[in-house]
């Protein structure tokens, strides 16, 4: 027995699926202590948007440390915060004509879920929230509450009383728009569901298999919240920072949400999250929802760094050329193994291959990580392979990583 299974709890999940001890990573690279290489289609859930160890951010990380920059302030003023405020406002606020206050939340993303939760619920004094099928927004306990999949689910960890979930676009099939049916619910008092103080949606639902709402979905979902009096709620955690081709995965759509819900890449690869949100609806008390971690310094600097990536629209037209290149990819994967896969869905620079049969996908992927590529699970029963590299990856590099996915594919059928 090793030292992690010796003392770890039982309660970890990723190192039973990629059981090695990685050493170094850089740019779309992990290694391990043996020095084998491994492409990296996980990002750390979409953390490391920016790649492993980018020396950009690395060397502003490094300068402020050998400074003898301010690491742990609480919420304390430093010119860290100021740097960081300044640059999400000009490069990315004002520039698509946003107008949000920022609030600085716990590290997880699961705690800014919980903020914005809570914030809801003051402004509109009702307990009240409407999820959808196949939602993930965390583990914790409100977080947990209106997550979807049953298998986190249990009674003694969240109150689920007050949450409705409701059919996600496309759940019903193709041709149902299930915005009519949020509708009929609110306007039919005996439908036995009240109007909600929120609705919190993810735009493309990565854990829950990958799924991409339409636009018109998405902006009828806005026009119900702007009907009813909604807070509309969009958790931004895992698809926002870029990983749609655009810094929020929201623009496609041209919808503005009361509150988005950032984190992972925010902080390029330090623990940060925070929420976006309107002026008019910040209302919160002073301290009324605080953390001992809420402004961490070191993710200021990093994520302020990453921020200048968008300084104009290079980086956003280079993921949206390596999504085209990396769908035609797919699409081909597709045609070659018609026979396991079904569907290809996604947009930007996060994928599915959906493979319906039972154990598919986690037998794909445990050989892919033995052929040194690095890629995890989606969708309810896990029957989604799903592709989330680093937006900086070069295009020979995903190349690589499908042509990995082919072969184990063309195993698992000769087998």
């Amino acid at each position: 027995m090793n030292i992690f299974e010796q003392l770890e709890s039982n309660v970890r999940t990723y190192s039973r699926v990629f059981p090695a001890v990685f050493t170094k990573a850089k740019g779309a690279f992990l290694y391990d202590e043996a020095g084998k290489k491994y492409i990296d289609f996980f990002a750390g859930a979409g953390v490391m948007n920016y790649g492993h160890n980018n020396p950009k951010i690395n060397d502003a990380i490094m300068e402020y440390i050998q400074h003898d920059g301010i690491v742990h302030s609480l919420d304390m003023f430093t010119s860290a915060k100021r740097n960081f405020l300044e640059k999400l406002d000009s490069i990315i606020l004002k520039p698509r004509k946003m107008e949000y206050k920022i609030q600085f939340c716990g590290p997880t993303g699961a705690n800014a879920v919980e903020a914005a939760l809570k914030l809801a619920r003051k402004i509109k004094r009702k307990r009240e929230i409407v999820a959808f099928t196949h939602a993930f927004h965390g583990l914790s306990m409100g977080a947990l509450s209106v997550t979807g999949n049953l298998h986190y689910k249990n009674d003694f960890f969240a109150n689920n009383a007050d949450v409705t979930f409701v059919p996600y676009d496309g759940y019903l099939g193709p041709g149902i728009d299930t915005t009519q049916i949020l509708r009929k619910l609110f306007t039919d008092r005996s439908s036995g569901v009240k109007v909600p103080a929120a609705i919190i949606l993810e735009t493309i639902q990565a854990e829950g298999g990958v799924n991409v709402a339409n636009i018109k979905w998405l902006q009828e979902i806005e026009r119900i919240c702007k009907e009813f009096g909604i807070v509309l709620i969009v958790d931004d955690i895992q698809v926002g920072n870029g990983r749609s081709g655009d810094f929020f995965s929201f623009e496609r759509a041209e919808i503005k949400p009361d509150i988005v819900v950032l984190s992972k890449a925010i902080g390029a690869g330090m623990p940060l999250s925070i929420l976006l949100i309107k002026p008019e609806l910040d209302i919160w008390e002073p301290g009324e929802h605080t953390g001992t971690f809420r402004g961490n310094n070191i993710s200021f600097v990093g994520g302020a760094k990453a921020l200048e990536y968008w300084q104009n629209d290079d980086f956003s037209d280079a993921v949206k050329e390596k999504s085209n290149f990396l769908n035609a990819l797919l699409k081909n994967l597709q045609i070659k193994h018609s026979q396991l896969i079904t569907e290809i869905r996604g947009c930007g620079l996060i994928y599915g291959i959906v493979i319906p049969e039972d154990g598919i996908c986690k037998t794909i992927s445990s050989n892919a990580f033995k052929q040194g590529l690095i890629i995890e699970l989606a969708g309810a029963n896990n029957e989604v392979l799903k592709l989330l590299p680093p937006l900086t990856i070069d295009k020979e590099t995903l190349r690589i990583g499908v042509d990995i996915i082919g072969e184990v594919m063309n195993n698992a059928l000769t087998n």
